[in-house]
């Protein structure tokens, strides 16, 4: 079952640091008013500078309000800020605004030459002019849960000490460990978008009379109806993936290289050309919808579960190189079946399914993981097997008149009642010195919580 990088780190009792993955968080949420438009307020002052904040900021509209976490040594950690970090968020909106729960945009006007690109300088707003040219509006509207991961640095130094003849440096050997993990993800997108995709209908406005869906699905965002460029990355290697992009770029195809919005993206040097001599610092995934059932975007144990994907990535064996195109391609092909399909009907690739959630739980159980594992991954197979108990199907329970709006305004204000209750509302953000992140975790915790 183990690969030889797999068997060493079992060997070397290190499985366990398989799974201290650092993780930081990114959640996208579009600010709206008690009637479910989108806001016409001004940027929360409350909120600091969007252009230099770098823990709450804008994406793409004005609207659209971004919250990054530190990096973080586990889930819980990450999910302490992050809670922190939304409150600090909802307190500083204008009285009557909330933040919508869904990862399809509020009802869009009309006329939405009227809705404000987000203000983020010169030449990120040139970017997102021309981006609106090529793609559209509507494209760039949904919001979603994109999930930072990092190898912890003992499976580096553990790995490269005894198999240096396989790695020329160390660079090779980060570069190589997050390759495979990012065709792990990759390969078995589909599964994600099955068992948390959470965009089953989108409303009045974001698509065209007569474009769209015929019928409710289990995740627009995830399919090809979803956002922007459909441009494919080559997860082979890092040159091929870097050659692939930059090539798109000049050719005219991409508007530059920071237009490639993957599945999965390798983070690192700010020079993408750079990055195979440099190497990959963390992976980027970007294949979950909100979970409005949560009023951050996502679940801890959701975290887990992608931990333990990650992990198992690791400790089994990778594809060989000439398979890892044709392997992909096919995986996107899954990933669009099951996008599109009714949420309450059982996915097409069942089977496949239900083998994947076996061999994680084997693996949970060789390398002894604790309940909280075992518990999310009996939850996500009764989802395989029942799939009116998916987030999309159980969104669907909710539509009025082929509408998410009711539910996600009603959702919406209570997330906000309980921020505004807040024993300790959050300050920070008035000072106008930038806070580094030991500075933001000072002042969100003041000691009560000591996150890693």
């Amino acid at each position: 079952m183990f690969s030889e990088i797999g068997q060493l780190i079992f060997d070397n009792e290190a499985v366990a640091k398989t799974q201290d993955f650092t993780m930081g968080l990114e959640i996208e949420m579009q600010r709206v008013d008690e009637t479910g438009e989108l806001s016409q307020e001004p940027y929360p002052a409350g909120a600091g500078d969007e252009k230099t904040n770098p823990w709450i900021t804008n994406d793409f509209l004005e609207t659209m309000s971004e919250v990054v976490t530190p990096p973080a040594s586990h889930a819980l950690d990450a999910m302490h800020y992050l809670f922190s970090l939304n409150n600090a968020l909802r307190t500083a909106l204008s009285p009557g605004e909330l933040l919508w729960p869904l990862s399809m945009p509020p009802r869009l006007p009309k006329d939405k030459s009227k809705i404000p690109l987000a203000k983020m300088g010169p030449d990120k707003e040139a970017y997102l002019h021309e981006w609106v040219k090529r793609h559209g509006f509507s494209a760039g509207t949904p919001c979603g849960a994109h999930i930072n991961l990092s190898i912890d640095n003992h499976v580096f130094e553990m790995v490269y000490e005894q198999m240096k003849d396989l790695f020329p440096d160390r660079v090779d050997l980060e570069n190589y460990l997050y390759t495979i993990i990012a065709q792990g993800f990759i390969r078995y997108r589909w599964l994600i978008t099955y068992l948390f995709g959470a965009s089953p209908i989108a409303e009045k406005g974001y698509f065209e009379n007569g474009q769209g869906p015929k019928h409710p699905v289990r995740s627009i965002r995830q399919s090809t109806y979803g956002f922007g460029t459909k441009f494919k990355g080559d997860y082979t290697s890092v040159q091929r993936y870097v050659d692939r992009i930059e090539k798109g770029a000049k050719e005219g195809t991409l508007i530059s290289d920071y237009e490639f919005h993957g599945a999965v993206r390798f983070k690192g040097n700010s020079n993408l050309k750079d990055l195979p001599k440099t190497g990959i610092q963390y992976l980027e995934l970007r294949m979950l919808d909100l979970d409005p059932s949560s009023s951050v975007g996502v679940r801890t144990g959701t975290l887990r579960f992608l931990r333990l994907m990650a992990s198992y990535f690791i400790m089994t064996p990778a594809l060989h190189p000439e398979e890892v195109q044709k392997v992909i391609a096919r995986a996107d092909e899954m990933n669009e079946l099951v996008s599109v399909e009714e949420p309450n009907t059982p996915t097409q690739f069942q089977a496949k399914a239900r083998a994947m959630m076996r061999r994680l739980e084997m693996y949970a159980n060789q390398i002894q993981l604790g309940p909280e594992y075992q518990e999310e991954l009996e939850d996500l197979e009764d989802r395989i097997e029942n799939p009116t108990t998916t987030p999309s199907a159980r969104l669907m329970t909710h539509a009025e008149d082929g509408s998410l709006e009711g539910y996600a305004l009603k959702r919406a204000k209570r997330y906000q009642n309980s921020a505004l209750q807040s024993i300790r509302p959050f300050k920070g953000f008035d000072q106008k010195r930038q806070l580094s992140a030991d500075d933001l975790k000072t002042e969100l915790f003041k000691g009560s919580w000591d996150p890693q």
